[in-house]
């Protein structure tokens, strides 16, 4: 078998062009492993090595508005919303022709393989989903939280303003920075750590789709009309059927971790939660446990 490690390479969809890196062997196991923002693909380089050295061929795509990842028409909605996410990890998928992978990501990866796993559970083998049932629930989207967590809101609300989206068009590192503070107060990331993702931040659709997403999610703006039909059936936020291992990071700084028996309610066929000492970024905080919860599914015995 052939080997590649740490290999780019792109994939054309109908609104994008792809980039993804591919580590491990041709023809095995396949995993797509899914980043959050505002991060990107270099979260998964332990995690990556970590599964192709354990025989699995791991697929790391940057997502739209991030890196080298870009649209192949000027006209196209740089859209952020959940639906979107998930059609771009189903034509990924198709278009490689990967036979129903393991897909695992957290915070927007998270939820593009959640939604994934809602709307085409067949073409998928297996879930790991950071903070469990990541989808979106429009209809509630105007309801307060408590005073605390709408604290930790701010940045949704700061791009909500044309002040904001300025603030990001023109500090985009510093913004990112603050979040990975923020969300992960124990994690010490190094300036070498940041400076590998900061250029994914500089895509030329990152402001557009980070602000349609953080409005979108309010109801603040519409969506993409060819994608009212999976929110229509994401809006009934039904139970996943595939099997699901769910990462708890209790060190979360965005956001409290839930209980098992609420993920048992939300996935009929929940493995485990894995709670862990971790922040918003699990994989790249604890790369050996993320890896070994992918590992709880058995994706060699599809």
């Amino acid at each position: 078998m052939s080997v590649t490690r740490h290999l780019i390479d792109v994939v054309t969809t109908k609104d994008l062009v792809i980039a993804y890196e591919r580590h491990g062997h041709r023809g095995t196991p396949p995993i797509v492993l899914l980043h959050g923002f505002p991060y990107d693909v270099r979260s998964y380089d332990e995690v990556a090595r970590i599964l192709a050295a354990g025989g699995g061929e791991v697929f790391v795509p940057y997502l739209r508005g991030f890196g080298p990842t870009h649209f192949n028409r000027s006209t196209t909605l740089r859209s952020g919303q959940q639906t979107a996410l998930a059609s771009d990890l189903i034509a990924l998928i198709e278009s490689l022709g990967l036979d129903r992978p393991v897909v695992a990501g957290y915070d927007w990866g998270g939820r593009a393989a959640t939604v994934t796993a809602i709307l085409r559970p067949d073409l998928i083998s297996g879930l790991v989903s950071v903070d469990g049932y990541n989808v979106h629930d429009l209809a509630s989207g105007g309801l307060p939280s408590s005073p605390d967590q709408e604290r930790k809101l701010w940045y949704n609300y700061y791009l909500h303003s044309e002040r904001g989206r300025l603030g990001l068009e023109q500090h985009r590192e510093a913004f990112a920075r603050l979040l990975w503070t923020e969300w992960s107060p124990r994690w010490i990331f190094t300036e070498e750590a940041f400076k590998a993702t900061a250029p994914s931040l500089h895509n030329p659709d990152f402001v557009a789709v980070a602000v349609h997403s953080y409005r979108h999610r309010f109801g603040l703006v519409e969506g993409s009309p060819e994608r009212q039909a999976d929110e229509d059936r994401v809006a009934a936020l039904p139970q996943i059927h595939v099997p699901t291992v769910v990462i708890s990071a209790l060190d979360d700084g965005l956001r409290e971790p839930k209980p098992t028996s609420e993920h048992a309610e939300r996935f009929s066929k929940l493995i485990a939660d894995v709670r862990i000492h971790v922040g918003h970024n699990p994989p790249q905080e604890s790369p050996a446990e993320f890896a070994e919860a992918i590992a709880r599914i058995r994706f060699t015995d599809r």
